[in-house]
Order: structure tokens, then sequence, then C-alpha cells
């Protein structure tokens, strides 16, 4: 019997199969408003049969986009956009989640296909902030170190975001913690030399993160999955490791996170990724196996059988496919052709179902 193709229960929510559409962003929000790209892209893969589809990251603030073209959750307006993808998601019996985000000192930024650079406040962008005031790219304009009274505005947007996010009909949160935005350099010694209590020892720098999951934990259902995605190894010499990890993922267990999506890197420039097939997928296992939490493996998982394979040697929980997905929406859908499951296709294509 197919392990990716089975059901997976976290907390009171029942996955139909392990397969998740991994966030991804889009760029294509206006003022942080979900439009028909974002129902066609996400709903496309809920007729493709993954278990789970998440959307991009969703901003908590608008000063917390990448982009100004960035998905955004900061307001009530933002939730009968999601609403109605989430409504289309759950018709096809498929659950839906939304990543909650904060950019931090790697906001106010152009859209990758205009070349990704930093917009300066001078040419419409916004200013940044951070744990410390260190810009990404030496000539951007150097984020504001965020004082205590801002970091706990901050966790705030996040509680009020996680609110809508529930309204807007989700099954499932999850918060952002990798990949070098705002909750990432709080835990990461490279980008958080702060002396108070949100810096300095591994205890403080993981405070930001715990007080968001604490204040998310207690404003949803019981029976909501809460996740979080963190940078297991940050790749760069004296930098975040994943026996750091090891002791986030216990601590984030205890104050009521479910699964552990095990993504690296992205925090700083000089980093040194030893990328190839499956190269995250011990971060997942390992968190897995000492820790006892469920996780989530991604990165280079392209083929139906490499995903069932990290199942079944109990390396992971649930399969996130990222550009996998943008390049076969059906991933789902075909895979089990493959390996000779009975796709669950929807009524409107059984003809073009595949013939034997």
């Amino acid at each position: 019997m197919s392990k990716l193709y089975s059901s997976y229960t976290l907390r009171g929510l029942e996955l139909s199969n392990r397969i998740v559409v991994s966030p991804m962003c889009q760029y294509s929000a206006e003022n942080g408003l979900a439009n028909d790209w974002h129902l066609v892209h996400l709903g496309s893969r809920a007729v493709g049969d993954a278990g789970l589809v998440f959307t991009e990251a969703a901003a908590v603030s608008p000063e917390g986009r990448i982009s100004p073209s960035d998905l955004g959750i900061w307001s009530e307006e933002h939730i009968e956009p999601l609403k109605r993808i989430t409504t289309f998601i759950r018709a096809q019996g498929v659950s839906s989640g939304i990543q909650l985000a904060h950019a931090g000192r790697k906001a106010s930024c152009l859209t990758p296909w205009e070349g990704g650079q930093q917009i300066s406040p001078l040419a419409g962008g916004w200013q940044t902030v951070a744990p410390t005031a260190m810009p990404f790219y030496e000539d951007d304009v150097a984020p504001i170190e965020l004082s205590v009274e801002e970091i706990q505005a901050i966790i705030q947007s996040f509680v009020n975001a996680a609110k809508r996010a529930v309204t807007a009909g989700f099954d499932i949160i999850e918060i952002h913690a990798a990949h070098g935005y705002l909750l990432n350099q709080f835990l990461s010694p490279l980008t958080n030399k702060r002396k108070d209590k949100y810096g300095g020892s591994f205890e403080n720098r993981m405070r930001l993160l715990i007080e968001v999951t604490i204040g998310i934990r207690a404003v949803i259902p019981q029976e909501m999955p809460l996740f979080v995605r963190i940078s297991a190894e940050e790749w760069a010499s004296g930098g975040h490791t994943i026996e750091e990890s090891l002791e986030v993922a216990k601590l984030l267990k205890t104050n009521g996170v479910d699964l552990i999506d095990c993504s690296s890197g992205a925090v700083v420039r000089q980093q040194n990724i030893l990328v190839k097939v499956n190269y995250q997928v011990p971060f997942a296992e390992r968190i897995k196996k000492e820790t006892n939490i469920a996780t989530g493996a991604v990165g280079l998982i392209t083929d139906i059988f490499q995903a069932e394979d990290i199942l079944d040697k109990d390396e992971a929980d649930l399969i996130f496919i990222g550009r996998e997905m943008l390049r076969n929406p059906y991933f789902a859908l075909l895979g089990a052709d493959q390996m000779h499951i009975i796709p669950n296709w929807p009524k409107q294509y059984e003809r073009g179902k595949l013939r034997k």
C-alpha cells in the first residue's frame, strides 16, 4: 500500500494524501488582495488532487511584504478574497493552508522578473526592519533595528493574521521562520546582534518565534494544526545549524506546533549549499526521529517514486512539492496512475484519464 496516497491526520484534520503544494510566491496581488490568478493557481493544484494546498507567504503587515505584489492578510479586507479560494479548494476534497510571514530586512523588493533589487523609500518602497541594522546586500538601505515595543506589535500582527486566516476558512496555518525572513533573522546569530532579551543567547534568539507561536496557538481552534517552516541549516560559517534546529523543534513542539517544514539556507548571501537530490531530507529525518515531531520534506523532490521512497524510509511525514507543481499541477493525479493507484479524477476530467 502506498504511504504517499494514504490519509494522514493531524489534530482534528485528515488529509486525503501526503502530497503538499509548498508555499510559492506569485507576486501577483494588489494591496495584498488575492485575485483570479491566486484562485486559478491554487485551485488547479486542488483539482490535481494534492492533499494540502498552501498559499504563498502572506504578509502580516504591509511592511512585511517581500515586494509590493505580495499576498497579504493584514486587514479584514483580505478575508473574503481568500475565503473564495478556500471554499473552492474544500469543494475538491482538499485541505488548504496559509503561510504567515514578515520579510524583515528582505522586504521592499522588486519582483524576480523585474530584477529583485531592493526598492528604497525614496524610490517608492518602504523602510525595512530587522533585529539588527544590517542590510542583506551591502548597497541596500539598512533596516531599522526594532524596539521591544515594535517587536510586540509584530507579534500581535501575526496573531491578528491567524484570526483572519481562521475566518477565511483555512485548515492549517504555517509560520514562516525560514529563508532569512524576519523570524529567521532573529533566530540566526549571523543576523541577530541584539543585546536585549531578543538577542545574544540561543534562548533569547528563539524568544520571538516562541512568542509568535504561543500567541497564534492561543487564538486558533484546538483542532487546527500549526506548522512552522525553518531553515534547518544555514550553510554558513557561524550560522544556525541542524543541532540548534533540533532544539528549536523541541521547543516548538512543547508550545503546540504539530509539524516542522524542513527547508534550509537563504539567511545570508555567503552560503555554501550542497544542492543535490533530497539534500534537505536528512534534516526532516533527524528532526522527526530525534524530537518525535512530524516533519515535512521539501526541496528538489520531483518524482512520485522519490516521494514515496522518502515516506517508506520514514524520513518525513509529508512531502512538500514546489517547482514541480509549477510545471505540473496534476502531479498527484498522474503520479497515482504511475503507481497503479486509481486516481481521484474530477468527473469533469474523466475523459482525460490515461488508458491502459
